[in-house]
């Protein structure tokens, strides 16, 4: 039969959420009854006598009273009053008995068994307050017991012998990982999630693994051998001359719409630019803009950066998505590229649970090209659907009404959760003054249409009044610190350079696929201290696979060798799928080859049937890897082997290109000329195919690629560590979200 267990009426109180746990007052003839939970209020005594052995309160436990083992005696208390009945005696332990064994026992104050003390229980001492009061720091409130044992809130739990186990090995496991706080686990109904207070699921953090381990990984031998080095000198100069080409593009996108716009746009209107905007919105920090070529070289024209900026910044200590209007572009006008890059935008909040902040300044949209940016699933509509299901997923939304929002336009600062209108700037209507002098001839000025009073005093569409830009987004700065985020810890993790340049990856960055060097030669320059724990080493050797740390940051890496043959297949799903266990990022190094040989003959037909079977098992554990994903091309970019290795279509937390990577379904260069036979039709099919191989030379460019978002961007080689460490800091902060059950959006009036 199970033992019942009983408190004190303090203790009892304490676990029902009535109140702190307390010992017993002091005792009417000045000592102190510390050892005997049983003791009214009144003097009276109803636990043992004066000779009896008594215990100090011991924090953590819950409970008072005598204990097998190493109990130390009290100063004794007054003797039994004349007449009183003699308590109930309790058998003593047997000598020599561990503490585990009188788990069933009940002490004879009512307190819980003496077995469910642990060891720095046993060794702390009674804490005061500043009443006298000697307090008892019970380890176990109501919430840690309904979420550990499923019990029902405000009931007495039964202390089942399991929770000794979880009470060990919770406080010999977070003692050092606390800091001071008190751990907390909460099981929700949709799983475990992050709230205030709370640690990791894991019992040792990432962070922690990586001062404990980072330096006991094997160095990465990184130098560059003499039969190379005509290789790294003929990369070195494709690197130069295509980094030269990236900079002269970044030049022209920060200019927005050209000088002449950016002056009409700051001294007729009176406005900021977007980069200004920028620099007043976000902490003094460097942060991540997404896709900045987008929109060059279009087929309706350029539009620089789309019109738009988007990108992840710290506001507050917090990692949110931006996407700020550049009204100098096109008088903010939304072209189809701008729809899609504000939609990946949006994508990458969701997927990464990040804050978002929109700065409008928009006209709507482009009519000319309205059949490409409002009929399909994924045009311009598709921006407002987010923003109910991002509210939906408990992802914030604030707005900031920074110039003149028309028709689509309007709608984005109306669905956030949050706006701010910025007076005598900005206006929000569905159509502006000249379309009422159209269709009424009627003149109305667009303060008196859908000016800031309007809309802050009248039709509430603005939460926020602000007289001023710098008022506007220090409003915005505000409303961000209301959220209940917990900023990333500021502790800095302490972790080792690589031991070799990073300026040396301009001459690993291939050419082509035949001036492809190890890949190993790389990784010695992205990974901490250049240490590299490599998995099955010696297997399928044209897919390098391991483990390594980015400042600090563990993730497994999955880097192209060579062609991607049977063997490396396997070895590369059965990576993924560790990490997928495991709960660890991957960071995939993209060169897969341009093309592969058609088989022959009957054996090579049926190795090339098993190395499909292989690639299929790889693209599926990629596929359904439930980790973040970060994918770097770092050459080719060709054919179905881009699929295995996590390219666009496999939805990578983020993906970004070198300046030298090359991105088609087959390589132009690998392509055979057609032979001569005297038929006229032969020099008409050689012209079509030089017309093709130039064609695909100039679609295959990386910035081809990242001018219609097929990548979040293109970073330099030497900058590639920074900015995975950015990734990867982004990607943590969803661990210290507040996520609410609640999963309907902000409804606005």
């Amino acid at each position: 039969m199970r033992p019942s267990y009983h408190f004190c009426s303090a203790t009892q109180a304490f676990l029902e959420g009535r109140g702190p746990a307390c010992a017993t007052p002091k005792h009417p003839e000045g000592t102190e009854a510390a050892g005997d939970p049983g003791a009214e209020e009144d003097g009276s005594e109803t636990g043992r006598g004066a000779g009896r052995r008594r215990t100090a309160a011991r924090p953590g436990s819950g409970c008072v009273g005598p204990r097998a083992g190493s109990c130390s005696p009290a100063r004794p208390g007054p003797s039994r009053p004349r007449g009183a009945a003699r308590p109930h005696r309790q058998a003593r332990p047997v000598p020599g008995t561990r503490a585990e064994d009188t788990r069933g026992q009940r002490t004879p104050g009512g307190g819980p068994p003496c077995g469910l003390r642990s060891r720095p229980e046993r060794r702390a001492r009674t804490g005061r307050l500043s009443g006298g009061c000697p307090t008892l720091r019970v380890m176990w409130n109501t919430v840690t017991l309904c979420s550990l044992g499923r019990l029902p809130p405000h009931t007495t739990p039964p202390l089942l012998p399991r929770l000794q186990t979880f009470n060990r090995v919770f406080e010999r496991k977070y003692k050092d990982l606390c800091h001071g706080k008190q751990p907390a686990h909460i099981l929700q109904n949709q799983g475990l999630k992050r709230t205030r207070n709370m640690l990791p699921c894991r019992l040792v953090s990432n962070k922690a693994k990586c001062r404990r381990y980072t330096k006991t990984y094997p160095v990465l031998d990184g130098r560059i051998l003499s039969v190379y080095q005509h290789v790294f000198e003929e990369n070195l100069r494709n690197s130069e001359a295509v980094i030269k080409r990236y900079s002269e593009l970044l030049e022209m996108v920060s200019k927005g719409g050209g000088e002449n716009a950016i002056l009409r746009h700051t001294q007729r209107n009176k406005k900021l630019f977007v980069r200004e905007r920028l620099k007043l919105l976000l902490d003094d920090e460097s942060f991540l803009e997404l896709s900045p070529l987008a929109g060059l070289n279009m087929p309706y024209g350029d539009v620089p950066a789309a019109g738009c900026l988007t990108g992840i910044g710290k506001i507050c200590g917090v990692w949110c998505v931006f996407m700020a209007n550049d009204a100098t572009v096109k008088g903010g006008t939304i072209y189809p590229i701008g729809v899609k890059k504000q939609l990946r935008a949006q994508e990458i909040a969701m997927q990464n649970r990040l804050l978002s902040v929109y700065l409008v300044d928009s006209g709507g949209a482009f009519l000319p090209l309205q059949s490409e940016l409002f009929p399909d699933k994924s045009h311009g509509g598709r921006i407002f659907y987010n923003e109910a299901i991002m509210s939906a997923m408990r992802i914030p939304q604030v707005a900031v009404v920074c110039g003149s929002c028309v028709a689509g336009g309007a709608y984005v600062p109306t669905m956030a959760e949050e706006a701010v209108i910025i007076d005598k700037i900005g206006t929000l209507f569905l159509a502006g003054p000249p379309l009422v002098k159209a269709a009424t001839g009627e003149y109305v000025s667009p303060e008196d249409l859908g000016g800031a009073k309007l809309h802050s005093k009248v039709s509430g569409c603005s939460d926020h009044f602000a007289s001023s830009e710098k008022e506007a987004y220090e409003c915005i700065r505000n409303v961000i610190s209301t959220i209940n985020y917990d900023p990333l810890p500021e502790e800095v993790i302490e972790h080792d350079s690589p031991l070799y340049s990073s300026d040396e990856l301009l001459g690993l960055a291939p050419r082509d696929y035949r001036c492809t060097l190890p890949v190993k030669l790389i990784l010695s320059r992205l990974m901490d201290g250049s240490r590299f724990q490599e998995f099955k080493a010696n297997y399928g050797t044209t897919l390098v696979t391991g483990f390594g740390h980015v400042e600090g940051h563990l993730v497994g890496i999955v880097a192209n060798n060579g062609e991607l043959s049977h063997d490396a297949a396997l070895k590369g799903s059965h990576f993924v799928q560790l990490c997928s266990q495991r709960s660890i990022p991957i960071l995939f190094l993209q060169n897969t080859a341009p093309h592969t040989a058609e088989p022959t003959s009957i054996s090579q037909a049926e190795a090339h049937s098993n190395r499909l079977k292989a690639q299929a098992s790889m693209m599926a554990a990629v596929a359904c890897a439930a980790v973040p994903k970060i994918t770097i091309v770092i050459g080719g970019c060709y054919g179905s082997e881009s699929y295995v290795m996590c390219g666009r279509s496999f939805s990578p937390n983020f993906l970004f290109l070198w300046p030298n990577a090359r991105v088609a379904l087959v390589d132009s260069r690998h392509f055979s000329t057609v032979p001569h036979t005297g038929d006229n039709d032969c020099t008409g099919d050689e012209s079509e195919l030089k017309q093709l191989k130039e064609k695909l030379e100039e679609e295959s460019s990386a910035f081809y690629s990242s001018a219609r978002l097929w990548d979040d961007g293109v970073i330099l080689p030497q900058n590639t560590r920074k900015v995975i460490a950015q990734c990867l800091e982004i990607l943590e902060q969803q661990k210290y979200q507040v996520i609410s059950p609640y999963q309907y959006p902000v409804l606005r009036m």
